[in-house]
């Protein structure tokens, strides 16, 4: 029989928050950031609080590892004696909510978390503006937990609460008394917890963790590489966390990842590195790879472990390369598009980078040739939603003939063959119109007319300013600049019988207009409104110029709204189609 690599121990927790605040207990950087939601961390001590189990902790006794402590610090240089394994949320909610301190979430912001208290009815919430005016309600538990002793909050909460009552049944303070008493003592709350042997080697503890954490829908795939990249190449680790971290934050003149397209994710930035270096698209194979594993054999070996992380190393290294980044961005904007706005998913635009790297990489093409296949790749992926339901599968597919390409001309040619097999005259005439049949706020297609207005360099309709200009403004300042007008406005669709707004909110029914011109026209008729403004256009050549590109048929103003959109949504694609074909 195999020894055990544990022992089990008990941790009150009084015990466990004092060890935190000492730097005995910390977070291995095989660690994710916090990812609870407040309700999540109601739920917890509401469990607790009534005395039901909120599962074990799983401890290393590793004192020679570096750690992070629990809170809002970044990656620290401590040498923690307990490293936590399994437990993390729920012991960085409870440090935060005791202690009163923010924590890092995962988009490397720092989050207070205030959760509210009834001591009446003994129920938890997270804390609002309303509960904070109600005298009946903790509303910050840390006020609570901060104290040394709970009998002066109690007397100073029953104070306020007949201030603002009057006085209060005894049986009714008795019970606030008591179950406020009962939430102060939540520090004696025991867990049960194991602790991992000090002997047991870096590599076998990131196996037990990710084992321990693979059960239902704890991590994911991409967890599980940082959890690798944690053990052997944690400097690898913290530069893709700090790409993904300074993605968010303008660069100050500074060269910077920040962009307005994407705020990826650690986890969803490793596709990029995992598809250069290995062209597969599933995490789970990137795992495998990167575990050592050979996917043809199915044999495990340290020595190709340290082959393919030398791989991943180098294609990491070429993806948050800050140039690459942004000539790879330009590629987004010679396709017409300008901000996250116009971004139906983040995976189509990682995959697509992904495509530029081995195309630059791998084949050595640079300049306009690969930035005008990428930008044709990317309309095509963007515009059909190509990664919105299966994404590691349908790339997978992608990669799978990419595989055995060998020159740059093959490869330019495979892409394209790619795009001109997905938007074909059917597509066009036949799927696309049908695409545009749709009430949804963050169509792909939509988006995809946005990006046409722009390459078509298109007027906003009623004005001379061009759609282009007005969407890089649109992402700027309090009120848009820009603003999406129904064309048949929603106040006269309901006049005429069209009550639901899965009918009015069509796309069809919408069209980009400077927001005080959608005022003025507020609920008119297009009968009514529409000739008044086509009498503020500058020329009659501009004004069809616009009209044709905003997709108008002939006389829409007094169409049947049904028959309007059926055509309407014909004519949009048939721009869509035009402004694609720029790119050929």
């Amino acid at each position: 029989m195999s020894a055990t690599l544990f022992k089990p121990i008990s941790c009150p927790v009084e015990w466990l928050i004092s060890n935190i605040d000492h730097g005995i207990l910390g977070l291995p950087e095989i660690q994710r950031p916090f990812v609870w939601s407040n309700a999540q961390v109601r739920d917890l001590f509401d469990s607790m609080f009534k005395g039901y189990p909120v599962g074990f902790l799983l401890f290393w006794a590793a004192s020679s590892q570096e750690s992070r402590q629990i809170g809002d610090s970044a990656h620290g240089t401590n040498r923690a004696d307990l490293l936590i394994i399994d437990g993390q949320q729920r012991l960085t909610s409870l440090y935060a909510v005791m202690k009163g301190v923010p924590v890092l979430d995962k988009n490397f912001q720092h989050r207070t978390i205030n959760i509210a208290f009834h001591p009446e009815k003994g129920e938890f919430a997270v804390s609002t503006a309303a509960i904070a005016r109600s005298p009946e309600w903790i509303a910050n538990i840390s006020d609570l937990f901060t104290q040394t002793g709970s009998r002066k909050y109690i007397n100073n909460f029953l104070e306020q609460l007949e201030t603002s009552q009057g006085s209060l049944p005894t049986a009714q303070e008795e019970t606030i008394a008591e179950n406020i008493e009962r939430l102060f003592n939540i520090r004696s709350y025991t867990f049960s917890a194991l602790e991992i042997d000090r002997n047991t080697d870096e590599e076998l503890v990131s196996d037990i963790f990710v084992r321990v954490n693979s059960g239902g829908q704890k991590l994911n795939q991409s967890d599980f590489i940082l959890t690798l990249m944690s053990v052997f190449w944690d400097e690898g680790r913290q530069e893709l966390e700090n790409f993904c971290k300074n993605s968010r934050i303008p660069g100050d003149g500074q060269a910077s990842p920040y962009n307005y397209f994407i705020k990826p994710e650690p986890g969803d930035m490793l596709r990029v590195p995992v598809v250069l270096a290995f062209k597969r698209a599933r995490l789970k194979y990137g795992y495998q790879v990167l575990r050592g594993k050979d996917l043809d054999t199915g044999e495990v070996s340290p020595q190709l472990r340290e082959t393919q992380f030398e791989r991943f190393k180098e294609a990491q290294s070429k993806a948050l390369n800050l140039q690459n980044w942004k000539d790879f961005l330009r590629c987004l904007y010679t396709a017409g598009f300008r901000s996250e706005k116009m971004i139906a998913g983040e995976t189509a635009v990682l995959y697509a980078y992904a495509l530029f790297l081995i195309g630059k990489y791998d084949f050595d093409l640079t300049g306009d040739v690969l930035r005008r296949t990428i930008a044709r790749w990317f309309f095509m992926s963007a515009l059909t939603g190509r990664y919105s339901g299966s994404p590691e599968s349908t790339m997978e597919a992608d990669l799978a003939d990419l595989r055995n390409i060998l020159s740059g001309q093959e490869f330019l040619s495979y892409l394209d063959k790619i795009v001109q097999d997905t938007l074909t005259e059917d597509f066009w005439s036949i799927t696309l119109p049908n695409h545009l049949a749709t009430a949804a706020a963050r169509s792909p297609s939509l988006f995809g007319y946005y990006a046409a207005l722009v390459l078509l360099d298109a007027p906003v309709l009623f004005s001379d300013l061009k759609v282009a200009d007005m969407l890089d403004q649109v992402m700027r300042g309090h009120r848009e600049a820009l603003e999406r007008h129904h064309l048949f406005p929603k106040a006269y669709l309901a006049h005429i019988g069209f009550t639901d707004d899965r009918d009015r909110n069509q796309i069809a029914n919408y069209a980009l207009v400077e927001w005080d011109r959608n005022v003025m026209i507020a609920d008119a008729a297009p009968a009514d409104y529409f000739p008044g403004q086509l009498a503020a256009c500058r020329s009659p050549q501009h004004l069809q110029r616009a009209l044709y590109l905003h997709a108008l048929p002939d006389g829409w103003e007094t169409m049947e709204y049904r028959e309007f959109l059926e055509k309407r949504r014909k004519l949009m694609a048939r721009i869509i189609r035009e402004a694609f074909n720029t790119l050929m």
